[in-house]
């Protein structure tokens, strides 16, 4: 059995061939995704005797032996005849392509994948193939991937201090490629050897949506390969997480909304000219409407978990310190929920150079008369930290000290350190606009200008301070017009 990176590699040199005839790196693997798809069906059918999902006239054997223009119009048919179908074919082909125009590369693409056996290959090594291939995408895209991928390091620090059991909802709504939804689930199954169990954990348990197509095809794809989900329906699907609550409470929620402060749209105006315009989202159980998408997700996630449920979320620092909306928001946070644990995250760690974000740890709990936060625990792992994505990429070792002092399970055996620092409901509310950027090591970087950081990540990190220092400034324009962002006629959404 070929190792899994050599084969990875293997399908990977292929988009370098594909890359001069303009097919991009994230076109390549929604190509691999479609085609990989079918081969696998035909392999569940022959090898295991099980029906094959796709319908007749659109399967691999009607594929692969084709060439030419021939093949190519196969490949475009089959696209559209299977965009069309429900439950998990659907999920994969909707609004499905081909990139590929030289029908002489396709059917090498589609010889190099027929020479390889896919299901006989265990699960394990099928999924890591495949989330090696997206991690590639994002590192190698300028835009694209890479703005869906939080490191696994990351992902895998935070679903151990979550630890998500079997019988517990998981739900990212804003799931990308999947990442959190597969780390979960690899955790949950360790050492459960009951079948029913096991099949329940696959099959009910993981939920994500995501707004971009492509991304929910390679997201549904990545969790079929790690044997998440059934044959027929898919996990996740396509949509727009924020435009309501349809209802469904989940036990976790774990997920890295799309970075980027602001939801809005292009549209054409009467001239032919485009522009673009603020999204705002208005909706009962949201105590402010803005269109700030990460305090909406907050608010949508502080709406979806279920009484007594617990989420982690990666969230920008603007999150901790803007005013208006933003203030309104934490002092809620911290009022009806316990917000126990801030996770202050180092740059250089994401696609995009610069961001500086936070993970937010909080429960859901039933209706009080005094706030559920008693303490907020904050790690600081960004102060005098340099990673980058090449040189020193974030490991998931040195995040040791932070799930250490995290004592999952044990929230009441925490102690202070150099880096863990804890303050008190009182503390917070009481600081200016309940600021919970927060802050207390000595910045080295200040005094040596040796260890500042490259000259592309200060660009980047002057251009946010700017932005949010701009928006501030609108904000109060708005008000003293008479404009600003509101309050919504609140429907508690802790109820």
């Amino acid at each position: 059995m070929k190792d899994a990176r050599e084969l990875a590699q293997k399908v990977w040199s292929y988009a370098n061939v594909l890359y001069d005839d303009g097919v991009g790196v994230a076109d390549y693997v929604e190509q691999i995704t479609c085609l990989l798809f079918l081969k696998m069906d035909e392999e569940r059918a022959e090898n295991m005797n099980e029906p094959s999902l796709v319908p007749e006239g659109y399967r691999w054997g009607d594929l692969k032996g084709k060439s030419g223009p021939e093949l190519e119009q196969q490949y475009r048919h089959t696209l559209e005849a299977l965009a069309t179908q429900p439950g998990l074919l659907g999920t994969i082909y909707r609004k499905a392509q081909n990139k590929i125009q030289d029908p002489a590369k396709l059917r090498r693409l589609v010889s190099l994948i027929d020479a390889e056996t896919w299901i006989g290959l265990p699960v394990d090594v099928k999924g890591n193939i495949y989330e090696d291939l997206l991690e590639r995408t994002a590192s190698e895209s300028k835009t694209g991937a890479g703005q869906y991928f939080t490191p696994r390091p990351l992902i895998d620090a935070i679903v151990e201090v979550m630890q998500p059991g079997i019988g517990e909802s998981v739900h990212d709504p804003a799931c990308g490629t999947g990442g959190f939804l597969i780390a979960a689930y690899e955790h949950m199954r360790k050492g459960e050897k009951d079948r029913t169990r096991l099949r329940r954990l696959r099959r009910e348990t993981f939920t994500g949506r995501d707004i971009t197509d492509g991304v929910v095809r390679l997201c549904a794809m990545n969790l079929y390969l790690h044997g998440i989900g059934g044959e027929e329906e898919a996990p996740v699907a396509q949509g727009d997480s924020l435009i309501d609550d349809d209802g469904r409470r989940y036990d976790k929620v774990l997920t890295n909304p799309p970075f980027g402060k602001k939801s809005s749209y292009t549209f054409v105006g009467a001239d032919g000219a485009a522009g673009r315009e603020a999204m705002t989202y208005e909706r009962q159980d949201f105590i402010a409407t803005t269109s700030n998408k990460q305090l909406n997700f907050l608010q949508h996630i502080t709406t979806i978990l279920a009484e007594n449920g617990s989420a982690a979320v990666v969230l920008p620092d603007n999150v901790l310190f803007e005013g208006g909306a933003g203030e309104r928001i934490r002092r809620k946070l911290l009022e009806r929920f316990d917000f126990h644990t801030l996770l202050r995250l180092p740059t250089g760690i994401f696609y995009k150079p610069g961001v500086k974000a936070n993970v937010l740890f909080f429960d859901k709990k039933p209706a009080a008369e005094t706030p559920w936060t008693k303490h907020l625990w904050i790690y600081d792992l960004r102060t005098n930290q340099h990673f980058t994505l090449k040189e020193r990429p974030l490991e998931r070792h040195h995040l040791d000290d932070f799930v250490a002092c995290f004592k999952p399970g044990r929230r009441a055996e925490r102690e202070e350190s150099e880096r863990f620092r804890c303050f008190s409901y009182d503390e917070l509310v009481a600081r200016d606009k309940a600021n919970l950027d927060i802050f207390w090591l000595k910045d080295e970087s200040l005094e040596d200008a040796d260890s500042l950081p490259a000259p592309e990540v200060l660009a980047a990190e002057i251009v946010e301070n700017l932005e949010a220092a701009l928006e501030q400034f609108r904000s109060v324009a708005e008000e003293l017009s008479g404009g600003g962002e509101k309050e919504t006629p609140e429907k508690d959404a802790a109820e």
